[in-house]
């Protein structure tokens, strides 16, 4: 089955503490904290992610875009992120595959749902992402501490007992 995660960027950034603070201090640091964090959720999780940032206030054509294997969308002109959301979930619709939004829009999580996706709040996916890192640094302290002994790991006890003598200066 495969899996897709579709996330509301603006307003998850509106819901996360630390990146409403970055937002409120520049936009573009807080969207690339986002990107950043969700990319090693994906790489993680194996979850397909997609972020899209509503741009119906700025002029222009739509932008779709590829940053850290995140597939990224800029909505075109006059067009919300709600709306370029719903034609994600159209399109990815199917019997194989099972899409998430997140979400804190309550309208929005409606009508995902009625479409067949699944919702996830903006608090549920920061849970979920925190659950993440902690797995992923408890995996890193593992590969650590094999990794210190890993030369003593491979060597007979014969050889050990040599080395041993040697470091003592035992002739």
């Amino acid at each position: 089955m495969n899996e897709y995660l579709i996330v509301d960027g603006y307003n998850i950034i509106g819901a996360w503490p630390e990146l409403q603070k970055l937002k409120d201090i520049q936009l573009v640091e807080a969207r690339d904290r986002l990107i950043d964090i969700l990319a090693d959720y994906q790489a993680y999780s194996g979850i397909r992610v997609y972020i899209v940032f509503d741009a119906h206030r700025v002029p222009g054509l739509a932008v779709k875009t590829e940053q850290r294997r995140l597939k990224i969308f800029y909505t075109k002109e006059k067009e919300t992120a709600d709306e370029l959301i719903e034609r994600l979930v159209n399109d990815l619709i199917g019997r194989r595959n099972r899409i998430y939004v997140a979400t804190s829009d309550m309208v929005e999580q409606h009508v995902i749902f009625g479409k067949g996706a699944l919702r996830i709040s903006a608090r549920e996916l920061l849970l979920k992402v925190r659950q993440s890192q902690q797995d992923i640094g408890r995996e890193l302290e593992k590969t650590e501490r094999g990794k210190r002994n890993s030369f003593d790991a491979v060597l007979t006890p014969e050889m050990k007992q040599l080395f041993e003598k040697w470091r003592r200066g035992d002739s």
